[in-house]
């Protein structure tokens, strides 16, 4: 006897006191009379029905009855026990039956069970199918579950097709072949019809995903639409899914090629793609359009920064980050320049003036260089780099600099009162600390620029308890390292010492290195100076470094990526990107001696540079050498010496002019002029007077005890009408306040939901980062696709909900939500 019926008979006795047994075929007899079920009667149904209800309902109501009839079910009307049928249970001994007695299903089930016996036949298929069932499930239902359970998914239709792209992608069959071999592919297709609107003579999953990035491209273009709404939030679904994102990109190419994408986008203006990244070829076009606009000026820079933020949203954005960086920095960089009024009337209102706003182009450019460099596309940015390198030279760099020029020829004495002159760096700034018996920490940064020191301000005022002030301060000439660290030590006299070595002696002793700079700080502080280099300190422990703040009222911590890196003639080219480290370094090294009970910290630089990434050229070398009776030192920007002969080309500085004793000469190229040096780089360079070179940023930072961070607020903006009335809604949403350095952006998760909670349009993921002072330029417009669910809810409320992800999970919360009215027609029936 088969064991599997004596199992099935088992487990209906669990749910019923009397089962029918009908043996249609009348070949199970033997079966029936050999079977052994503990509690159990068997009782044969033969022209016995009236006795045999008696003695099941009113002699033995109790009892368990197994009632086996040889030969079909009679017609309802000449059944007997149909009624005790109808409220107990039936068992049937063909296969089908079995595999529905596994699975817990009624005989309601059989022609789904028979139409696809290929599925049963396989324990594992049966089993995870088993694992999915509920009592409430219909046929569709059921069929959707076997669906999933052939193509390795969830047992949603999303799930499924994202499962069988993958398969696509994979260039493998075996789901989607197991589909046919189990007799589902013809309900798959329905399903794809009535989710997807996707019908084809020739339906295969190549073809609709053909005919899905089709139809969405087209629904962004205006063309020929075959697909519903449903496909385009499946599209942003999976392309947005981190399980399935080699394959959305795969098979994107693929689409791509085989719609002919990159023709159709020849004919298109770039800004009608600006919400569309079905194919990584749009950002390209996007990108090669927007550079060729921003050379020819024909785009504001307003509007290349507002489109490259919308690109932000771009599945394709990461990989072309630096690009759209890039182009944004040079409309940025144009309009500056284009706004910019280079006058000055003396040395202290150039500073204040480049302090002031001149610096931002030195930014703009840094920034500009930067992101070219890594988007490791010269050929395709070789126009506008060229144009910007033209730009930032001859009408930036040399204008400024040589109206700068003319000031310096006729300084009498270098100094630009009200200016910081940075020899006083030490009584100005540290002493006043020391006077109130407050401790003071010190970070001096080797060529950290005025600009770069701007960015830092920025970077060091978005930290939660953190404030920052910055204020330029003057460098001493030469504006090379060995002078910049002496000057900012405590000193009564600076020289420069009477040799080769072109070291800078503080009150008649060496200031290189670490250990001489401590015994100049201990001397001033009585003997409660230290200077560490950062190494050294980033290498402590939390106790140790708090120790070392504890045993000193000043300490100086040195920091060098800058210049180290832009010094050496192999590595100068890479100075940008050793500024964007250099202001990581800083941050950490702030948090760090916050962390050991800093509370002040002042942060600044020996001087700062000039940098052209393009390769100079014969006019930026000064005309003639620097000659006379002794020449000690010589620089790319400076030479020191004595008896220096005068030269037209050169500035020349007695000691007394720089604030320096001793004999030692001074001469400088001017404007950005480069002296010739055999072995050395000419494009990252300092020691001159130029502005870049001369005016270095001095930062206050503080630590707060309470939180000054706030986040925007966004609102909801409610438009006249509160009713949907078709199959997609704009919302306009609006970014309250500006984001600043403490007002910081959100970011939130929009859609439509039924008032069960389930999604029913597509769903955005939305920054508000605007920082524009205008309201009218914080508005946010944005349009949702509703789903074929949306109609489950029509004639009811719904509600747009903003939902913010809470901090390091996945989880979200509500934000805001606004309700609407649901009107519309429906538009499909339902299977389940």
């Amino acid at each position: 006897m088969d064991n599997r019926v004596a199992q099935a008979l088992t487990k209906l006795f669990e749910r019923h006191r009397i089962v029918f047994w009908y043996d249609t075929k009348e070949e199970l007899r033997g079966d029936f009379e050999a079977l052994r079920l503990p509690g159990i009667e068997k009782l044969e149904v033969k022209n016995n029905e009236y006795g045999l209800k008696y003695r099941i309902l009113r002699e033995e109501p109790e009892q368990k009855f197994l009632l086996y009839r040889e030969g079909p079910q009679p017609d309802d009307l000449e059944n007997w026990l149909l009624d005790v049928q109808l409220a107990e249970g039936e068992f049937r001994a063909d296969q089908a039956a079995l595999w529905l007695s596994e699975l817990d299903l009624g005989f309601e089930f059989a022609d789904v069970v028979q139409s696809h016996a290929e599925f049963f036949q396989a324990i594992k298929r049966k089993e995870a199918l088993r694992k999915l069932l509920k009592p409430d499930d219909t046929a569709g239902l059921i069929r959707l579950k076997m669906l999933a359970v052939c193509a390795g998914s969830e047992p949603r239709m999303d799930t499924v097709v994202e499962n069988l792209l993958q398969e696509l992608a994979d260039e493998r069959e075996e789901k989607i072949r197991l589909i046919a071999r189990c007799g589902l592919d013809a309900f798959l297709w329905q399903q794809m019809a009535r989710f997807f609107g996707y019908e084809s003579q020739e339906a295969s999953i190549r073809d609709f995903v053909i005919e899905l990035f089709k139809s969405c491209y087209a629904m962004g273009t205006d063309g020929k639409v075959r697909l519903t709404g449903d496909a385009l939030v499946f599209l942003k679904r999976w392309k947005d899914s981190r399980q399935f994102e080699s394959c959305f990109k795969q098979l994107s190419a693929e689409c791509g090629d085989a719609l002919s994408i990159e023709q159709d986008l020849d004919k298109r203006d770039f800004r009608e793609l600006i919400e569309l990244d079905y194919f990584r070829l749009i950002d390209q076009k996007i990108i090669s359009d927007l550079v060729k606009a921003v050379a020819a000026r024909t785009v504001s820079s307003g509007d290349v920064a507002l489109w490259v933020r919308q690109r932000r949203q771009s599945h394709w954005y990461q990989e072309f980050r630096h690009l759209y960086e890039a182009v944004d920095f040079a409309a940025q960089f144009m309009n500056a320049l284009g706004e910019a009024k280079l006058d000055m009337e003396g040395l202290a209102d150039g500073v204040q003036r480049y302090s002031r706003f001149w610096y931002q182009l030195d930014q703009l450019y840094r920034k500009f260089t930067y992101h070219v460099r890594l988007s490791g596309q010269a050929s395709l940015m070789g126009a506008l780099t060229d144009q910007i390198e033209n730009l930032y030279t001859n009408n930036y760099l040399l204008k400024i600099n040589d109206r700068w020029q003319r000031f310096a020829d006729e300084a009498v004495k270098w100094d630009a009162p009200p200016i910081l002159l940075q020899r006083n760096f030490f009584e100005r700034c540290v002493r006043p600390f020391l006077r109130k018996d407050n401790k003071v920490c010190v970070i001096i940064s080797d060529a950290m620029r005025f600009e770069i020191g701007d960015e830092l301000l920025g970077l060091i005022r978005k930290e939660d308890r953190y404030s920052a002030e910055l204020e330029p301060a003057l460098a001493m000439l030469p504006s090379y390292t060995q002078m910049g660290m002496a000057a900012l030590l405590p000193n009564r006299e600076l020289m420069i010492a009477d040799n080769e070595t072109g070291i800078v002696l503080v009150d008649g002793q060496s200031s290189q290195g670490t250990a001489n700079r401590t015994k100049i700080l201990k001397a001033a502080t009585e003997g409660r100076g230290q200077a560490v280099t950062s190494e050294d300190l980033m290498t402590m422990n939390k106790e140790e470094s708090r120790e070392l703040l504890k045993a000193n009222d000043v300490l100086y911590i040195y920091h060098n990526r800058i210049d180290h890196t832009g010094d050496k003639m192999h590595s100068e080219g890479q100075a940008f990107e050793a500024a964007e480290q250099t202001l990581e370094d800083l941050v950490r090294i702030v948090k760090k001696l916050t962390s050991a009970n800093a509370s002040n910290i002042l942060m600044t630089a020996d001087h700062g540079f000039l940098y052209q990434n393009r390769a100079l050229e014969e006019s930026d070398f000064a005309e003639v050498d620097a000659t006379g009776d002794l020449v000690l030192y010589r620089d790319r920007r400076f030479v020191l010496g004595k008896g220096m002969d005068a030269n037209p080309s050169l500035r020349t500085f007695e000691p007394s002019d720089l604030g320096l004793c001793g004999d030692i000469e001074v001469q400088i190229p001017k404007s950005i002029n480069r002296l010739r040096l055999k072995g050395s780089g000419s494009r990252f360079v300092h020691g001159g007077a130029s502005l870049q070179e001369i005016v270095i940023p001095v930062l206050r930072v503080n630590k707060k005890r309470q939180s000054d961070i706030s986040t925007v607020e966004v609102d909801i903006l409610r438009g006249a009408n509160s009713v949907i009335t078709s199959g997609q809604l704009a919302v306009a949403l609006y970014q309250a306040q500006p984001v600043t350095d403490k007002v910081q952006s959100r970011m939130l998760r929009a859609g439509l939901y039924s008032q069960a909670g389930e999604l029913i349009s597509d769903s955005h993921d939305l920054t508000f980062d605007l920082t524009s002072e205008n309201p009218r330029e914080r508005e946010l417009q944005v349009r949702f696709v509703l789903i074929r669910k949306a109609d489950e809810s029509n004639g009811q409320e719904v509600i747009f909900k903003l939902d913010e992800k809470l901090a390091g999970t996945s989880h979200y919360k509500e934000y805001k939500s606004l309700r609407y009215q649901m009107r519309r027609s429906f538009t499909s029936d339902f299977d389940f």
